[in-house]
């Protein structure tokens, strides 16, 4: 009974932790403000706890992005179309990026903090290759598109969280017309635009 309380303790620390995190990037202006100091005040817990749970500040946004991200995940490995593994080419490949557009603007300072995370690229972080596998076996099916490997990641360059801030936060670009013109460009590269034969 005795070491039932201090897993509840770091369970608890966790949960606090990351509701505080949460709610920190949301509201910043910019994800550098974000310190662990601040997260340890917010949550009510020493530096220390912090550490010990998720390393360093690297860590903590990682776990905190893998949880705010964990339902799209669970929709893409899962779910039905068009996120799903079971649905045409020509229909997961738009969905994916319009998904992720849609998380990254939810979620612009938390992105842009991990995305800055990577130690020599953000394309070698873990989150990236999973996308970048994702997306180019999806375009792997698609009958007379090359290069699957370097349009995954053209694709993904769309969708980066600091275009994705530029273009919303400093640009002004409603939600809307974002999801458009992306809509708009992946369907040229796919040839499925409206001036494409359909398929």
């Amino acid at each position: 009974m005795t070491e039932r309380r201090p897993r509840k303790d770091a369970a608890r620390n966790r949960a606090a932790v990351l509701a505080a995190a949460d709610t920190l990037f949301t509201k910043c202006e910019s994800p550098d403000d974000v310190t662990m100091a601040d997260i340890a005040t917010a949550a009510g817990v020493g530096k220390g706890t912090l550490f010990r749970a998720f390393g360093d500040r690297t860590g903590l946004i990682r776990a905190l992005y893998a949880t705010r991200l964990e339902p799209v995940r669970s929709a893409v490995e899962e779910g039905s179309p068009p996120l799903g593994p079971d649905a045409p080419p020509f229909d997961r490949v738009p969905a994916l990026l319009d998904t992720l557009l849609c998380f990254k603007l939810d979620n612009r300072h938390l992105a842009l903090a991990l995305e800055a995370t990577g130690s020599d690229s953000p394309y070698q972080a873990e989150h990236y290759e999973r996308w970048h596998s994702l997306l180019r076996s999806a375009l792997e099916q698609i009958p007379g598109l090359t290069n699957s490997d370097f349009t995954a990641h053209a694709l993904l360059a769309t969708v980066r969280a600091d275009l994705v801030e530029h273009l919303a936060g400093q640009r002004g670009v409603p939600r809307e017309e974002m999801r458009k013109q992306l809509a708009s460009f992946i369907a040229e590269v796919l040839g499925t635009g409206p001036d494409k034969a359909s398929r």
